[in-house]
């Protein structure tokens, strides 16, 4: 049984594509929005293009890529060419129903259509807008395209990431559209909470770039404190000692003692209470100073037994440990499974598609999954019926003219 999320009655006109945008827009959908995803007829979002992996239809078809499904669960799909007159006319119908538009195009296309800020609130007074680009609206660099690498490169992540004798490496996943898609949804709620008391639409201009140097956060607050250079730590902690994975006999595990006093109570169950007496060590502030001297001696310890060894006794006396876990050790697990962070749902060429749950734990009014993924342009007709009164035979008519 669906419920009503929290944003039911508020419309999404999503003109995104790929990952920071959907991202944002499915947030906002797994809280109850209704987003209408307004892709171009034929292809659609690029990402359903991105693979393998590929879903199997029922007939043994490729069906949807993988990337697509992680990014557009609980939309509906509309299929609408703006590069034709109707089908701009189309956009501006649905723009005066809409609450919130959000859009990732370079900046200023939106403008060039003759769909400034202004424009849209004539359209529709109270409309938040939001665009999400690599470099924003301002600054030299704003006619830029935006890339996650590119942008991971230039803000500081990379510098910071890999081994301190490796390269430069940029994390397995885009954080840096993830995170702003995630700062964008955040923006958005606070511009709806505004509008309610004011009656007043926002102008929202989220960057990668931005998004990506706040993702620094005490790294980027070690730099503009100290005026020194943060290295590339590998797996270690630039504040935090000891806070990193170590080999067991048997594979690596992590481990940390995030204060003084886990510390103490780990060296004690070790049968060394000399480490904790130790000036060199007995603060995090003397562990920092002496790195390599408190690593050293906790891997020749943990080389001693194998890794489930530490977890249990770590568990049993209350000191962060865990394991390093493959996709598959991660959903297998049981607290990812209480968690119910798999969800599986109903697909119409599928059968049924597994999705990653939103993490968005609101019990008073929890989140659902009303829409999978939707097919290209499967919503087309039910929506310009549902909004612009269009009948069956107007629908036909836009095909055959490849408006939609």
């Amino acid at each position: 049984m669906t419920t009503k999320g929290l944003l039911d009655g508020i419309r999404i006109i999503d003109l995104t594509r790929v990952l920071a945008g959907p991202y944002c827009t499915m947030i906002l959908g797994d809280l109850g929005a209704d987003v209408l995803k307004i892709e171009a007829p034929g292809r659609g979002d690029d990402t359903r293009h991105w693979g393998p992996p590929f879903t199997e239809t029922k007939d043994g078809e490729r069906g949807e890529s993988a990337y697509f499904l992680c990014a557009n669960r609980n939309k509906r799909s509309l299929t609408l060419n703006l590069k034709t007159e109707k089908g701009m006319a189309i956009l501006k119908d649905l723009i005066r129903q809409g609450d919130v538009l959000v859009e990732n195009f370079r900046a200023g296309t939106l403008a060039r259509w003759g769909l400034d800020y202004e424009t849209l609130q004539e359209l529709r007074p109270g409309l938040i807008y939001c665009t999400i680009t690599g470099y924003g609206y301002t600054g030299p660099y704003k006619n830029r395209p935006g890339y996650d690498a590119m942008v991971q490169a230039m803000g500081g992540f990379m510098s910071v990431t890999g081994p301190a004798d490796g390269e430069p490496t940029r994390a397995g996943v885009a954080i840096a559209d993830l995170a702003t898609g995630m700062f964008a949804s955040s923006a958005i709620l606070a511009a709806l909470f505004a509008r309610e008391r004011t009656g007043e639409g926002q102008r929202i201009d989220m960057a990668l770039l931005d998004s990506q140097v706040a993702l620094m956060s005490y790294v980027a607050s070690n730099y503009l404190v100290s005026g020194e250079i943060p290295q590339r730590l590998g797996n270690a902690h630039p504040n935090i000692v000891p806070y990193q994975p170590f080999p067991a006999r048997d594979q690596m595990f992590a481990f940390a003692c995030g204060n003084d006093g886990q510390w103490v109570k780990f060296c004690t169950a070790v049968n060394h209470p000399e480490w904790s007496a130790d000036p060199r060590f007995a603060t995090n502030t003397d562990r920092v100073a002496h790195r390599d001297e408190v690593v050293g001696m906790l891997t020749d310890l943990f080389r001693s037994r194998d890794a489930a060894d530490w977890l249990a006794l770590c568990d049993e006396i209350g000191i962060p440990a865990a394991p390093i876990n493959d996709m598959a050790q991660v959903f297998a697990n049981e607290q990812v499974q209480a968690r119910h962070i798999r969800r599986d749902v109903p697909h119409p060429t599928a059968g049924s598609v597994p999705l990653v749950n939103s993490p968005l734990k609101i019990p008073t009014n929890p989140t659902d999954v009303r829409y999978p993924p939707p097919l290209l342009g499967q919503h087309t007709a039910e929506i310009l019926q549902e909004m612009l009164g269009l009948d069956e035979t107007a629908v036909a008519q836009l095909r055959e003219e490849g408006v939609v």
